[in-house]
C-alpha cells in the first residue's frame, strides 16, 4: 500500500525557520505474544502539550489530560466554496499578469526562461495567499490522553462546553448522558452540540473519549492504557461572517467539579495492554514500519504520528486521502497559520465515507494526522 517516492522534498529549504526536518524516535511496542514482560510504551513526551494549553474559543486541555501532537486546523468545505470565487478571480488576473510580461519579454527580443515544474513537488504557500486576507480555519481538533482520573477529566471538559453554550443544558455530574456501558462499565462517550456564544459565535463542539477495546481490554497503539479524548470545535454559521471577529479567547462562569461528583455510578474499565503499532487502523490502514504513532483510536478512528522526514508524514497523509476516495480523487488545502503549515488531503468514497489527513510541519516537528468518518446513512 505504501510507495516511497525521493523527488519531494518539502522542508528543509524552504521551513528551515520552522524544523529540522526530523522528529519521534522510531520506537515501537513489545509483542505481548513474545514476551512476559509488560509492553514498552512509546516516548512520545516531546510531542505533548500540558494542561491549560489553549485549543480556540477559549477552551483549553483540562487538568488531568495531555494533548498529543500539534491542533489540527483546517478550512471546511463551505469555507473554501465561499471564497473560490475570489480565488478563481486572482488566479485569472495573476495568469493575465504572467501572460502580459512573457509577451512583452518575446517582443522585446528577451524571451522569458521557460520553468519546468517538479513534478512531485509540495506547494508550500497557503492555497488563498493571493487574497489579501486568506480565509482562517474554521474547524480545529484537540487529541489527547486522559493521564488524571477518567470521570473528573471528562467532566472538566464538559464543565469547559457548558461555558462556552450556556444555553445549551450540558450536564457536568452524570456521565450516563454521554456515555454507553455495558454491564455499568464505559464503551464510548459522545457528546454533540451546536449553539451560540457569549459573543454570538455559531459553532459545533464535539466530544468523544474512547476507553479501549472492553472485550479485550486492549487500548489503541500509543496510547499507555489510557482512555484518549478529541474534542473538534467547528464554525458552522454564515462563513464569511465567521471571519469578521476575532475568536473568543477565554471562557466565564466555568463550572466547577469536584472529584466524585459524577452521579452514573458508571466504571472506567483499566485496559491490559495497547494494541501493537502494526494494528489495522482508520478503515484497515496500518502505519508505515519508519513512523512513530504517538496516540490513536478505534472509535473514533483517528491515528497521530509522526516521521523522521517531513516529506514522509506528507506522503502518509496524501496516500491515506487517495486510498479511500473514489477512483483515487482527493481535494487539498494549505494554510499558514501561527507557527505551522498544514496541508489537508480530504477524500470521499462511493458510499459516502470520509477520509481526511492533515500534515503539518511545525516548529516541534511533522506530523501526519489522519481520521476516518464512516457513512451516516
Amino acid at each position: 500500500m505504501r510507495k516511497r517516492t525521493t523527488a519531494a522534498v518539502l522542508g528543509c529549504a524552504v521551513f528551515a525557520a520552522l524544523t529540522a526536518c526530523s522528529s519521534g524516535n522510531g520506537a515501537t511496542i513489545d509483542d505481548p505474544t513474545a514476551t512476559t514482560a509488560t509492553p514498552k510504551p512509546v516516548d512520545v513526551s516531546e510531542h505533548e502539550s500540558g494542561p491549560e494549553s489553549p485549543i480556540t474559543y477559549g477552551f483549553e486541555v483540562p487538568r488531568g489530560a495531555t494533548q498529543l501532537g500539534p491542533l489540527v486546523r483546517y478550512r471546511s468545505a463551505r469555507l473554501i466554496a465561499a471564497y473560490q470565487p475570489e480565488l478563481d478571480a486572482a488566479l485569472a488576473q495573476k495568469a493575465a499578469e504572467e501572460k502580459d510580461k512573457a509577451d512583452q519579454a518575446e517582443r522585446e527580443g528577451t524571451p522569458l526562461p521557460s520553468t519546468i515544474p517538479t513534478p512531485d513537488a509540495r506547494p508550500s504557500g497557503d492555497t488563498f495567499k493571493l487574497i489579501d486576507d486568506a480565509p482562517k480555519p474554521d474547524t480545529t481538533i484537540s487529541l489527547m490522553r486522559i493521564d488524571g482520573k477518567p470521570s473528573d477529566v471528562v467532566r472538566r471538559m464538559l464543565a469547559q462546553i457548558s461555558a462556552a453554550l450556556p444555553d445549551n443544558g450540558v450536564t457536568t455530574n452524570d456521565l450516563s448522558k454521554y456515555c454507553t456501558s455495558s454491564q455499568k462499565r464505559i464503551t464510548s462517550c459522545r457528546l454533540a452540540v451546536r449553539g451560540l456564544t457569549l459573543d454570538d459565535r455559531d459553532i459545533r463542539v464535539t466530544m468523544t473519549v474512547d476507553p479501549g477495546k472492553l472485550a479485550t481490554r486492549t487500548a489503541p497503539p500509543s496510547d499507555s492504557r489510557r482512555p484518549v479524548m478529541t474534542l473538534t470545535i467547528e464554525y458552522v454559521g454564515e462563513p464569511r461572517k465567521g471571519q469578521l471577529t476575532r475568536e473568543s479567547n477565554s471562557l466565564k462562569d466555568v463550572p466547577t467539579i469536584k472529584s466524585g461528583g459524577d452521579k452514573s455510578g458508571l466504571i472506567w474499565p483499566q485496559m491490559d495492554l495497547d494494541a501493537l503499532p502494526t494494528t489495522k487502523l482508520v478503515h484497515g490502514w496500518t502505519a508505515p514500519a519508519d513512523s512513530t504513532i504517538i496516540l490513536s483510536g478505534f472509535n473514533p478512528s483517528f491515528v497521530a504520528l509522526t516521521t523522521p522526514k517531513s516529506v514522509d508524514s506528507d506522503l502518509t497523509a496524501l496516500e491515506f486521502a487517495q486510498s479511500n476516495g473514489e477512483k483515487g480523487a482527493y481535494t487539498k488545502d494549505v494554510v499558514e497559520d501561527l507557527n505551522a503549515v498544514s496541508t489537508t488531503y480530504t477524500s470521499t468514497s462511493k458510499d459516502g465515507a470520509v477520509a481526511r489527513a492533515t500534515y503539518v510541519l511545525s516548529a516541534r516537528g511533522n506530523y501526519a494526522m489522519l481520521f476516518y468518518y464512516p457513512p451516516t446513512n
